[in-house]
Parts: C-alpha cells; sequence; structure tokens
C-alpha cells in the first residue's frame, strides 16, 4: 500500500469518524421557559417541526415556563452535552438577565453553547384607543399635564421593553414610571383599564389588541417599520433618534457540546429557516428569520451586551 493511499484512507476513515460523532442519535427536548402559545413556544413548535427530517430524531418542546427563562436556563446548564437537550430563549436570558441579577445559576457564556440564531422581532408602543393619542409626540405632550399617562408597563421587569421606557423617559424629559406585569397579556390588560399610560411589548403579542381597536400601536423599535405594521412609524422617525433596536430568538445546546454536534444542530436549524412555508408563518407572527453560524451569535451576544449594559447601569434596576 503507497503512503498516498494510506493518507486518503486515514482521512475517509477520520471523515467517517467525525460524521457519527457529529450525528445526534437521541430524540432532541428543545426547551422552552415560557407559557405554550406565546411566541417562544410558536417558534420553538414550527422549527421542531423542520428540524426533525433533517436530523431524523424526534424533535419535541419542552415548556418550563417562569423566571423569565431562568428555569430553563438552569435546566440546559446541567443537561447532559449531547445535543439531545437544547433550548430556544430570547435576547432577556443569555443578554439582560446577567446584567441585571447579582447571583444568576448559571453564566450564558460558560454554561451555553451557541448553536443559531433563529429569528429578530420589534416591539411596539400602545396606548388605549380611547385616548385621541395617535402620535408619540402627543402621548408625551398629555403625560406632561396627565399623571395617569406618565407610567408605562411591560411584560416583566428587566425586559427589553423595560429599557425601552427608560430610554424614551431619557429621550423625552417625562418621568415615566415603569410598571412591570408578569406577561403581555396583563399589561395589555391593565392598558385597556386606564391603569398604566401606555404598554411597551413585542409587536407580536400587542398586534391583536390594535387590530381589535382595543389599543392603538403608534410606534415601534426597528431600523424599518415592521412589515406587520407598515402603517405605523419607527421610534426614529416619531422623533426619537437613535432609539431602535431588536430582539432576537436563538437556540444555544450546553457548554461542552462537541462542535461537530452544533455543527449539525445549526445546519438543521439554517434549513429548517430556509423553508419558505416556514418563513412565511414566522412573517406572519412578526419573526424575522435569520440563521447564521454559530460564532455570529456568539458575536451578537457580545454586541448586545456592550449595547445595553450602560443602559441598564443608568437605570439603576438591580433584580435582587
Amino acid at each position: 500500500m503507497t503512503p498516498w493511499v494510506q493518507r486518503a484512507l486515514a482521512i475517509g476513515l477520520w471523515t467517517v469518524a467525525l460524521a457519527a460523532a457529529a450525528q445526534v442519535e437521541h430524540p432532541v427536548k428543545i426547551l422552552v421557559g415560557f407559557a405554550a402559545g406565546g411566541s417562544a413556544d410558536v417558534a420553538a413548535r414550527l422549527l421542531a417541526e423542520r428540524m426533525q427530517p433533517e436530523l431524523k430524531q424526534p424533535v419535541l418542546v419542552d415548556n418550563k415556563p417562569g423566571a423569565g427563562g431562568r428555569i430553563a436556563a438552569e435546566l440546559l446548564k446541567n443537561a447532559a452535552p449531547d445535543g439531545a437537550t437544547i433550548m430556544l430563549a430570547p435576547i432577556v436570558v443569555p443578554v439582560l438577565a446577567p446584567l441585571v441579577f447579582s447571583r444568576l445559576s448559571y453564566d450564558p457564556v460558560a454554561d451555553f453553547a451557541p448553536v443559531a440564531r433563529v429569528a429578530d422581532f420589534q416591539f411596539g408602543l400602545s396606548v388605549n384607543a380611547v385616548n385621541p393619542i395617535r402620535s408619540v409626540a402627543e402621548l408625551v405632550t398629555w403625560s406632561k399635564f396627565n399623571a395617569s399617562l406618565a407610567s408605562y408597563g411591560t411584560p416583566a421587569p428587566g425586559s427589553l421593553p423595560h429599557f425601552f421606557g427608560v430610554q424614551i423617559a431619557k429621550a423625552t424629559g417625562v418621568d415615566y414610571v415603569h410598571v412591570p406585569f408578569n406577561g403581555g397579556a396583563p399589561a395589555m390588560n391593565a392598558l385597556i383599564g386606564n391603569q398604566v399610560g401606555f404598554v411597551i411589548d413585542n409587536v407580536v403579542d400587542g398586534i391583536e389588541m390594535h387590530r381589535a381597536g382595543k389599543t392603538r400601536m403608534i410606534a415601534t423599535s426597528g431600523a424599518a417599520r415592521s412589515a406587520l405594521l407598515p402603517q405605523v412609524p419607527t421610534f426614529a422617525e416619531a422623533g426619537l433618534a437613535g432609539l431602535e433596536g431588536v430582539s432576537w430568538f436563538a437556540i444555544y445546546a450546553p457548554a461542552r457540546t462537541p462542535e461537530a454536534t452544533v455543527m449539525q444542530l445549526n445546519a438543521a436549524i439554517n434549513k429548517a429557516l430556509a423553508a419558505p412555508e416556514l418563513r412565511e408563518r414566522f412573517m406572519r407572527l412578526g419573526l424575522e428569520p435569520t440563521g447564521g453560524t454559530s460564532a455570529e451569535l456568539a458575536a451578537l451576544m457580545k454586541r448586545d451586551t456592550e449595547r445595553w449594559a450602560p443602559v441598564v447601569k443608568a437605570s439603576g434596576f438591580r433584580a435582587d
């Protein structure tokens, strides 16, 4: 056997071994730290349906709601690093929670292996539709003369909507009081009941109330207008220059998951996100499919941590 043949055979055997090591050989469980029916849950189920044929394994969604996604995060941290347990999480879990909690049961950098970014989504500012307010400028004017409008509700303390509110207060000079709720639905109910002046929540969770004429969304947070509400201006268009940003969903595996396994999961996710049917269903939910590499997700986490850390610090907010 010639040296060239020996080398070729060795490379071939190494390639087969790598492929075998990469193959996920168990049913895959996607942890979701939020209740069934919410946007995170729906996104995970649509993704699971499309990942299953690619992985040739059942892909199931396991809801572990509570503590703003931190329960699911701790479960992921303690899961075996074999690709059988992964987590779909929004920005709050890997980026904001470490900024607002002094004691956190996980370290997103040390305990998670980034797999892939899944989708981006915008936030919207909504007012009660019984009010004549139709723009951010009108809201600011009314707030200065009506204390009942100088408060805002969000789905949770320490959430991205919370800190968008902090930035709005800084940009407008109005001392808006933050009123956190346990989810978007209670916040919207409080808005309809005139218990808060406005609500900041993701566009997906606020759009049905807007369409029903119970609330009025007057601004959204993206660099461009939401495809779901093209008639609604962005914050920048509404006069709050520089106030923009989106949240995102991403998939993580436990730390020490083999790189080949992460790559296989990443490939399955990217293939799922390329499917026209899934992209259409995501877009109807207000989710912009993204995808990309694990390295790109790690870089995104770093950029968003650097962006939001000064805002959180300036707010003085601590969750514990």
